[in-house]
């Protein structure tokens, strides 16, 4: 935060031809806090803005819900082969991770409100593919539909880091957090657009269902096309440090880590549990309410995630987020009941809720104004890209290995997660004592 700078209320005094009554009467006159005054307007401006993305957040998560929840039935039976059943949602992973550089490009150029159009326009374009895919039996083009979706997600993933864009330290935690919990609206959202639509044009499933999605689409755009939020200033199209330097520093590495360790994970464990509970004899209704509670666990926090970061630190918010997603794999190393399935995804859902989030905060404390867009999209790059790699084995780990062994699979990059924090906390500790030092005896260092 900036130094606060003062200055006095303008007064209607001139020059007084008796020495001292000047400064007397410029002593009684109150003092204003410009950097204090600035702040509260950003904040002001920061909200409406929260406001707007996380309603965009909403109906954009609806996106992927009407995608996650259709996309292996239309691929079972669109696809040549039924082992290609899931290739429709990994096209999605690989769309969200391929968006991301593209997405902080055109921010960083042309604002972030070009880049939040594009986007809606992608999901569009989504709607109308998608559909054209159910209709004509094209098992390629639905794959490339669910392609776009997931770039269109890649773009919806930097309204968080927008919604900071500009607001005190103080309120940027809870900016991402208040943006993070459009996604509980989504929950319900898309999978009753799918309820309310899949049957309309029998016997084509779902055909209508991605023709209304485009339209939900076209909603989002025009309420980001309202976000406020200047092109960036020529100056900064090439200001700021080398990426190099900004994520060779050990909170970025720790923030990005942490990310990459938490978002995973949940994919890994969220994506096997409904098959895994199949295998296990137990309901599609007791798969449906598990994930939909999983869906409500993952954003509702957020109503609160800020504010814990606010006054508890982006590092222990992250750590407990990580343990929760720990606890969790135990959880469901601990029986095959539909309660023990149950309390896995609500927790994993908390869980992720926190890590996920509170490294998002910590990536704000790691980079300059002017470095953002090129920061947050390289973080986003490496989170959705290793989600990529993921989605495609997570199937074979648990048709191979069992249900055990997705959830094994969780504690080793957990504990990496929670070192990557101590070292990252000790090394900013060590920097400010060396700093407090050099200030007390600069000859002695």
């Amino acid at each position: 935060m900036a130094c606060a700078r003062l200055r006095r209320l303008p007064g209607p005094f001139g020059p007084s031809i008796v020495p001292g009554i000047n400064k007397a009467l410029w002593a009684e006159m109150p003092m204003i806090d410009v950097t204090a005054s600035n702040e509260i307007a950003d904040d002001a401006r920061a909200r409406a803005n929260v406001v707007r993305l996380a309603a965009a957040q909403a109906l954009t998560g609806a996106n992927s819900a009407v995608i996650f929840a259709t996309g292996s039935i239309v691929g079972a039976t669109l696809a040549p082969d039924m082992s290609l059943a899931t290739v429709p949602l990994s096209m999605y992973v690989v769309g969200l991770a391929a968006g991301t550089l593209p997405t902080g490009a055109i921010s960083r150029r042309f604002g972030r409100r070009a880049a939040f159009i594009t986007g809606t326009g992608l999901g569009a374009l989504t709607g109308l593919t998608g559909s054209f895919a159910i209709l004509h039996g094209s098992f390629a083009l639905f794959c490339l539909a669910t392609f776009l979706g997931g770039l269109y997600g890649s773009v919806a993933q930097s309204y968080r880091f927008a919604a900071a864009d500009g607001a005190s330290a103080a309120y940027r935690p809870k900016a991402v957090s208040w943006v993070m919990a459009g996604g509980v609206f989504a929950g319900v959202l898309g999978p009753q657009l799918v309820q309310w639509t899949m049957d309309v044009w029998s016997p084509y499933l779902f055909a209508f269902s991605f023709l209304v999605q485009a339209a939900v689409a076209l909603v989002a755009m025009g309420i980001v096309a309202g976000v406020d939020m200047p092109k960036p200033a020529p100056a900064d199209l090439h200001g700021g440090r080398p990426l190099l330097t900004i994520v060779s520093q050990p909170r970025f590495i720790a923030a990005a880590l942490c990310g990459v360790i938490a978002y995973p994970m949940m994919n890994l464990v969220m994506t096997s549990a409904p098959l895994a509970m199949k295998m296990c004899g137990l309901s599609l209704s007791d798969s449906n309410f598990g994930i939909q509670w999983h869906i409500v666990a993952m954003y509702g926090p957020s109503f609160f995630t800020g504010a814990l970061i606010a006054r508890f630190g982006a590092p222990k918010i992250v750590a407990a987020g990580l343990l929760l997603e720990a606890g969790a794999a135990s959880i469901g190393l601990s029986g095959i009941t539909a309660m023990h399935f149950w309390a896995t995804l609500i927790v994993l859902g908390v869980g992720w809720n926190f890590s996920f989030v509170g490294a998002s905060a910590l990536v704000l404390e790691t980079h300059r104004p002017q470095e953002r867009n090129k920061v947050q999209a390289f973080n986003d790059f490496l989170v959705f890209g290793m989600m990529a790699i993921g989605s495609f084995s997570s199937g074979q780990l648990l048709a191979n290995y069992g249900w055990s062994a997705v959830n094994m699979v969780v504690f080793p990059p957990v504990a990496l997660g929670l070192v990557a924090l101590s070292l990252a906390s000790w090394a900013r500790r060590r920097k400010a004592r060396i700093e407090a030092a050099m200030g007390e005896f600069p000859d002695a260092i």
